[in-house]
């Protein structure tokens, strides 16, 4: 989820486009998808600790990448002198509905990563007179 989201519209400036987050710092969306495919590789190879680590980073990614949008938005328009269009322009920017994805995306992540196993799991041994006897 999270690496779909790294392609969603995340911000609208001017009512004029949609910025992805590689449109909004094309460095940081490529760290942020490498962090996603470490975690896939992470839970593909069961790597517990390496998914782990991967869920903490790309949340701290997530939060980082939150503040520095706000930061750009209320800046962007500093060279302006005139305060009441400045505040007008940085209100046209809007936070639009990728950011709902950015955000379920790590939680998910992470919360799959601080469950325990299930106590419920067959043991390999069962498992494989179960397959037999099929």
């Amino acid at each position: 989820m999270l690496i779909a989201a790294t392609y969603c519209p995340l911000l609208r400036p001017l009512h004029i486009t949609n910025w992805d987050m590689y449109d909004c710092n094309k460095p940081y969306g490529i760290v942020v998808l490498l962090v996603g495919v470490v975690g896939i590789l992470g839970v593909v190879f069961m790597q517990m600790k390496i998914a782990r680590m991967a869920a903490w980073l790309s949340v701290i990614l997530m939060v980082l990448f939150y503040l520095l949008c706000l930061l750009k938005i209320h800046t962007s328009f500093n060279f302006i002198p005139f305060h009441s269009l400045e505040r007008f322009l940085s209100k046209q920017i809007r936070f639009k509905w990728g950011w709902w994805l950015l955000a379920a995306g790590p939680v998910l992540a992470l919360v799959g990563a601080l469950t325990e196993k299930s106590k419920f799991k067959m043991s390999d041994q069962q498992y494989a007179v179960n397959n037999i006897d099929k």
